[in-house]
């Protein structure tokens, strides 16, 4: 099986013929430089942070010194919107590679040595598989409390069992591959075996899984700031922000639209590369550009 890292990699060229895809990677390579830069890049940084208020300016329409308008504190909505890509870049990142890690070690050690424990921990996962991560993170983040880390702790709390799942179904697959006897028979140990064989041959899926679910976390994410169990006033992050302008919808619409529109067009991104990389992934498909001279 191909590492993850190759993967990606040969699915590269494919896009080149799929303009879909190279419409989503072009967003989310956006996404990922704006949500590096922003801290730079914003044209009102105090604003941007929210540690500001101007009442002379509140609720000002889109205009040349603020392309976004402001909203009811006087705050410029352009540069709170460029810093809340950075906060939904973290908390994507973030909470993708805890899920993962997560994953990784509940369904390598299950799908490895089965019996009892493995029972136990499928039973577990099964257990948080049975409502929806969306509901389940709600229900954490109000225990929790609001707050960046608290969010990211109640969707990775959501989000992991998907992972374990994945990567346990590979490892029962991969345990009895020839090669993994043979490792067996020559003595190997079981750590030097998992690390060595079983481990690469069984993330593909998984890491694969996780990069395009990134936009998914980013929409769940916002939707926990909208119903107000999210991320804390005044840091800017997308969800908080359309549930604090939605109300003014009548007489105010920048304020929710901005930050609606950035979280749209970054989701259809990761939507996009998703649906091409299943695409990639389809033999059928690979056989046909490969025949057209398509090197993959």
């Amino acid at each position: 099986m191909t590492a993850p890292w190759k993967s990606l990699l040969h699915f590269i060229p494919y896009l080149k013929s799929d303009v879909l895809g190279l419409f989503g990677l072009t967003v989310i390579a956006a996404f990922i430089l704006v949500g590096i830069t922003a801290p730079y890049i914003v044209p009102y940084p105090e604003d941007a942070w929210g540690s500001t208020y101007n009442v002379e300016r509140r609720l000002q329409p889109p205009s040349r010194s603020h392309i976004f308008g402001t909203d009811e504190y006087g705050r410029d909505v352009f540069s709170r919107v460029v810093l809340a890509s950075r906060f939904s870049l973290i908390i994507a990142v973030s909470v993708v590679t805890l899920s993962l890690i997560i994953g990784i070690l509940v369904g390598l050690i299950a799908g490895y040595w089965g019996g009892p424990l493995a029972t136990t921990l499928m039973r577990v996962t099964d257990m948080f598989l049975a409502f929806p991560s969306l509901l389940l993170a709600i229900a954490f983040a109000s225990i929790l409390g609001r707050g960046l880390f608290n969010l990211i702790i109640a969707l990775t709390i959501a989000w992991w069992p998907w992972y374990a799942r994945l990567v346990y179904v590979q490892v029962n697959s991969v345990k009895n591959m020839p090669y993994v006897e043979a490792a067996r028979v020559s003595g190997l140990s079981s750590t030097t075996i998992l690390v060595k064989y079983i481990l690469p041959n069984s993330l593909t899926p998984a890491t694969i899984q996780a990069f395009l679910d990134m936009g998914g976390a980013v929409l769940e994410a916002a939707a926990l700031s909208f119903v107000g169990v999210g991320v804390k006033p005044p840091t800017p992050e997308w969800g908080l922000m359309i549930s604090e302008g939605w109300h003014l919808i009548g007489t105010a619409w920048w304020v929710s639209l901005f930050p609606g529109l950035a979280l749209f067009f970054t989701v259809l991104g990761f939507n996009l590369l998703g649906d091409a990389f299943r695409e990639y992934s389809n033999p059928k498909t690979r056989r046909l550009l490969e025949s057209r001279g398509v090197k993959l």
